[in-house]
């Protein structure tokens, strides 16, 4: 039972475990940020230091000067673009039809899609590989770009269903009473209304396209078509590890990620939490 002498307690302990918290978050990006200063590919040092003695951007010039980063940057750029807009085109009308309209068989679509989430994403890596194979799309970006869209149909068309059972079919029927044809009530209407959601949508699209490295190895051999978690892997060898490089390429390739979430944030919690009233 918690009185009035228990509370400053009860505060204290919590605010110490946000903080704990807090700082078991931050540090690996103070350690990332460390080892990509420091000189050399020294991954750390044994002295305690708030930053590196002499520290420096060389690892960030060799990065960007000296290897192909910027072009793996843009390969996951195009690769990301490419997946975020396959993956809108094919959830929101996938999510739209199965929250609108009642078919033969819904019941039984939503749960297999549910039950092909409970599998991991690799485990398809032998099929897909050998479908790309037969379809001459190995080594390509745009085979990638298939297999990203179709791993995030699941998640994202349960979550878009979600946000579309929330808003009354009255609007689009008050719609359509005023002229508009069914998709135009869909594209004047409801698309605008599930904005917070198809931001959601679009994150975890851009994600898949941008973060994924194990399909991303397997299916491209071309150092030109390696998108950046690739290529920066492919920079070490037997007999050495480059952490400097590798602290400060992956410093570089959170830069996108970071900006897309800042400008989405406002949008994200609504649209994941308000997916999840229904379904």
């Amino acid at each position: 039972m918690i009185t009035a002498r228990t509370r400053p307690l009860t505060a204290v302990l919590l605010h110490l475990a946000l903080l704990l918290g807090t700082i078991f978050s931050v540090f690996p990006i103070y350690f990332v940020v460390q080892a990509s200063l420091r000189p050399g590919n020294t991954l750390y040092s044994t002295q305690l230091q708030l930053l590196p003695v002499n520290a420096t951007l060389d690892n960030y010039r060799y990065m960007l000067t000296q290897t192909e980063l910027p072009l793996w940057l843009w390969n996951s750029t195009k690769v990301a673009l490419s997946t975020t807009a396959a993956t809108l085109l094919i959830t929101v009308t996938a999510a739209y039809a199965l929250s609108r309209f009642r078919f033969r068989g819904r019941g039984l679509l939503l749960g297999g899609m549910l039950a092909l989430q409970a599998f991991p994403g690799f485990l398809s890596i032998v099929a897909f590989y050998l479908i790309l194979n037969r379809l001459g799309l190995t080594n390509t970006h745009l085979g990638l770009i298939l297999i990203y869209a179709a791993g995030a149909i699941v998640f994202n068309v349960w979550n878009l269903k979600g946000y579309f059972d929330t808003i009354p079919v009255d609007l689009e029927e008050a719609a359509m009473i005023d002229g508009c044809t069914p998709t135009q009530a869909f594209v004047r209407v409801m698309l605008p209304l599930a904005r917070p959601s198809l931001a959601v949508t679009a994150l975890f699209g851009f994600l898949a396209g941008w973060n994924e490295y194990i399909f991303a190895q397997t299916l491209l051999f071309d150092e030109s078509k390696y998108t950046a978690p690739v290529g920066i892997f492919a920079l070490q060898d037997t007999y050495s590890q480059p952490w400097g490089w590798f602290a400060a390429s992956s410093l570089i390739v959170s830069v996108p990620v970071v900006i897309l979430f800042l400008y989405l944030q406002r949008s994200l919690v609504s649209g994941l939490s308000a997916g999840g009233v229904k379904g």
